[in-house]
C-alpha cells in the first residue's frame, strides 16, 4: 500500500501544496503540514522501488519528471530528512509564515530536481531553484535585498550555461532523458560528457560550477547566506549546493582529472578564507565551499570508492552543515552578535546549543565516531596511490589533507571564541525546545551514521555504488578504522591542536578579504559602462536616423527651401536679386526649378537604389 502511494504522490507536488497552506493558514498549521510535507519525502525515497518511473510529453519532447534510482533515492533520504527538522526549528526560530511559504517552495523546486529523470526538467527545477532561494533571501529585507540581487545574478549565468549545455546534450543525443543502467565501476551513465565532450561539457560543468562554487565562481556563498534570517540559513546551506554536487555526477560520470584538482583547491581555498572570518555565518559559508571541494574532488577522480565517497559526503555535509547553522542561528537568536570574537564562555549558558555544535564540528573535522569520517575518509583513500588512487592523484591527496587541517583549525576556533574563551559576559537563555530537538536529532545522525561496527555499515549500505562493507565492483574492501586511518585522524588532531595553538594570537588580529570579491566592482563597472556604451551607440544611431528621415521629410515640404540653404553656402554665390528677400517658403520663389517634387523624390529613390546594389552586389 505505502509502495504504491510512494510510487503515484509526486513529493515536489506535496511540498508546493504545503507552501499555499503555510502561506494562508494559521502558523501553526502551516508549519505542521510543512513537516508532514517533508516526511513523505523520506517515505518516497524509503519505500519507493528503485527503477520507478514516470514518463510523460512536455512541450513535444518526452520526459520523465519522476525517476528513483540508488543516488536519487539517497539524496533526497537525506534532504527529506534535514528538512523535516529545519521546519520545526524554523517554527521554534520564530520564522513568519511567508518565510516558510517560500521556503517549501525552494525545497520543493529542489526535490523536482533531485528526483528529475531528465535534463530537460531538471533545468526547469534548477532555474525554479534559483528563483525561490532568491526571494527566500530576499524576504529578511535590508542588506540582504543587494546579497539576493548578486546572488541571482550568479545563479542566472550558471543556468544559462546548463541550459546551452543541455540544448547541445539533446542536439546529439536526440533525448532529454537520462541514460539508463550502470557504466564502468557502477558510475551511472547519461551524462554531458558521456553522449560527446568538447565546449557542451564545458558550458555544463561551469554551469554547474557556478553553484558548487568552484574557486572563482564562489563569492555569491559568503556575500548571501550570512544575511538572512537565521533559520532561512538553513535551508539555504543544505540544498542548492548539496543538490549542485549531486547534479555533477549526473553530467560528469566518469570523472575528469581537472575537476578533482579544483576540488582540491576548493578545499584549501575554502577553509583558508574560513580561517579570517570574524562573522560565524560567513566561517561556515566557506567551509560549504571547503567540503563542496572534496565532493568535486571525489567525482572527479571518477572511481567507485571515489563517486561514492562523494555521495556520502553529501549526505553528510547535508546534515552536520545544517546542524552547525542552527547551533549557530540559537547563538545569534539569543545574543544578537555575528561577530565570534565579541562572545565566549556560553557554553555555561547555553550547554545544548554547545553539544550541538560540538556534534558538528566533530562530524565536519572527521574525528573517528562521528559521520564525517567515513565518507571524508573515502574521498582521500580514492586520492591517495598508497590505497586505491592512481599516481597522477598524489598532489591532490596532499590538498585535501591541507583542508582537513584548515576544517580542524577553523572550528577549533569557532568553539573557542565562542563557547569556551574566558567567561561569559552575557546571561541568555539556551536553545528553544524546537530548536534543541531538531539539533539533536539532526546530531544523533551524525553520531549514530559514524560508530564503528554498528552504525556506519547500514551507512555504506545507502550508499550507491556500494554494498554493505565491499564494492563489488571494484573489489575494495571498505575498512575506515583500519590503524591507517586511525593514525591518519590521530595526526590531524595533532598537528591542528598545536597549529592553532601557535597561530591564536596572530589569527584574531589579521583581516584580508577575499581577492575574488574584487570581481564584484569589478563586473558591476564593466557591465555598468559596457551598457552605457551599447544604450549610447543605439541612442546615437537612433538620433541619426530620426534626423535623416525628418530631413528628408522637410525637404520633401520645403524644396526651395532646402535648395535656397544649399546655394546660400555656396562660396560667391548670392540668393537674392535686386534687393529681394529670401525665401522663405510662403513667399513667390525667385529660383526656377526644371523638375516637379515628384519627379525629384523619383530621381533621388531611384539614386539611391543604384548605390544600395552596388554597395551589395558591386
Amino acid at each position: 500500500m505505502i509502495e504504491d502511494l510512494a510510487t503515484t504522490i509526486y513529493p515536489p507536488a506535496v511540498i508546493l501544496a504545503a507552501a499555499v497552506v503555510a502561506f494562508f493558514a494559521p502558523r501553526i498549521v502551516g508549519f505542521a503540514v510543512g513537516a508532514l510535507s517533508l516526511l513523505w519525502v523520506i517515505v518516497v525515497a524509503w519505500f519507493a522501488p528503485v527503477g520507478t518511473s514516470v514518463s510523460a510529453t512536455f512541450l513535444g519532447f518526452s520526459v520523465q519528471p519522476f525517476l528513483v534510482d540508488e543516488y536519487t533515492r539517497f539524496v533526497a533520504l537525506g534532504l527529506g530528512f534535514l528538512g523535516l527538522f529545519a521546519v520545526i526549528y524554523a517554527y521554534s526560530s520564530e520564522s513568519p509564515r511567508a518565510q516558510l511559504a517560500i521556503a517549501l517552495t525552494y525545497v520543493g523546486s529542489t526535490i523536482a530536481a533531485v528526483f528529475a529523470g531528465d535534463w530537460l526538467v531538471l533545468v526547469f527545477a534548477w532555474e525554479l531553484m534559483a528563483i525561490t532561494s532568491t526571494v527566500l533571501v530576499w524576504q529578511y529585507g535590508g542588506d540582504a535585498v543587494r546579497a539576493g540581487y548578486r546572488y541571482a545574478i550568479a545563479h542566472g549565468i550558471g543556468g544559462s550555461l546548463l541550459l546551452f549545455a543541455v540544448i547541445a546534450h539533446y542536439a546529439a543525443a536526440e533525448s532529454f532523458v537520462f541514460g539508463e543502467g550502470v557504466g564502468y565501476d557502477g558510475v551511472i551513465t547519461g551524462g554531458i560528457s558521456s553522449a560527446f565532450g568538447g565546449l557542451p561539457m564545458i558550458l555544463a560543468v561551469l554551469g554547474i560550477g557556478v553553484n558548487v562554487a568552484f574557486v572563482g565562481f564562489h563569492t555569491w556563498l559568503p556575500d548571501t547566506y550570512p544575511r538572512p534570517h537565521f533559520a532561512a540559513s538553513v535551508f539555504l546551506a543544505a540544498f542548492t549546493t548539496k543538490t549542485s554536487a549531486y547534479v555533477l555526477l549526473r553530467a560528469v560520470p566518469e570523472g575528469n582529472l581537472y575537476l578533482a584538482y579544483m576540488g582540491g583547491l576548493m578545499a584549501v581555498y575554502g577553509v583558508v578564507f574560513a580561517l579570517l572570518q570574524h562573522d560565524m555565518r560567513a566561517l561556515l559559508s566557506y567551509h560549504i565551499q571547503a567540503q563542496l571541494g572534496y565532493m568535486v574532488a571525489g567525482i572527479g577522480i571518477g572511481t567507485a570508492i571515489g563517486a561514492a565517497g562523494a555521495m556520502g559526503h553529501l549526505f553528510n555535509n547535508v546534515l552536520y552543515k545544517s546542524l552547525l547553522f542552527m547551533a549557530v542561528g540559537v547563538v545569534i537568536y539569543r545574543t544578537g552578535e555575528n561577530d565570534l570574537y565579541e562572545l565566549g564562555g556560553l557554553w555555561r549558558e547555553m550547554p545544548i546549543t554547545a553539544i550541538a555544535f560540538a556534534i558538528g564540528a566533530l562530524s565536519i573535522t572527521a574525528v573517528p565516531g562521528f559521520s564525517g569520517f567515513i565518507s571524508k575518509g573515502m574521498i582521500l583513500d580514492a586520492a591517495d596511490p598508497g590505497y586505491h588512487g592512481a599516481p597522477e592523484y598524489q598532489a591532490l591527496y596532499w590538498l585535501l589533507f591541507i583542508g582537513a587541517i584548515g576544517t580542524f583549525l577553523s572550528f577549533i576556533k569557532l568553539g573557542y571564541y565562542v563557547f569556551l574563551h574566558g567567561p561569559s559576559e552575557r546571561s541568555v537563555l539556551d536553545s528553544k525546545p524546537g530548536q534543541s530537538v531538531s539539533m539533536l536529532s539532526v546530531g544523533g545522525a551524525c553520531v549514530v551514521l559514524g560508530l564503528p561496527f554498528l552504525g556506519w555499515p547500514y551507512f555504506t549500505d545507502l550508499l550507491p555504488l556500494v554494498d554493505g562493507v565491499e564494492i563489488p565492483t571494484a573489489g575494495i574492501d571498505l575498512d575506515p578504522y583500519s590503524p591507517g586511518h586511525l593514525q591518519d585522524a590521530l595526526v590531524l588532531i595533532v598537528v591542528s591542536v598545536v597549529g592553532f595553538k601557535l597561530i591564536r594570537k596572530p589569527l584574531s588580529k589579521i583581516d584580508y578579504p577575499d581577492p575574488a570579491f574584487a570581481f564584484a566592482p569589478a563586473t558591476f563597472y564593466v557591465g555598468r559602462w559596457s551598457m552605457l556604451a551599447v544604450t549610447e551607440l543605439y541612442a546615437a544611431v537612433d538620433r541619426a536616423v530620426v534626423g535623416l528621415v525628418v530631413g528628408c521629410y522637410w525637404i520633401g515640404n520645403n524644396p526651395v527651401l532646402a535648395a535656397e540653404r544649399v546655394v546660400r553656402n555656396v562660396p560667391g554665390v548670392s540668393v537674392t536679386q535686386n534687393g529681394a528677400r529670401p525665401t522663405d517658403g510662403g513667399a513667390p520663389s525667385r529660383l526656377y526649378l526644371r523638375a516637379t517634387i515628384g519627379l525629384t523624390v523619383l530621381y533621388v529613390t531611384v539614386i539611391l537604389t543604384l548605390v544600395l546594389v552596388l554597395v551589395l552586389y558591386g
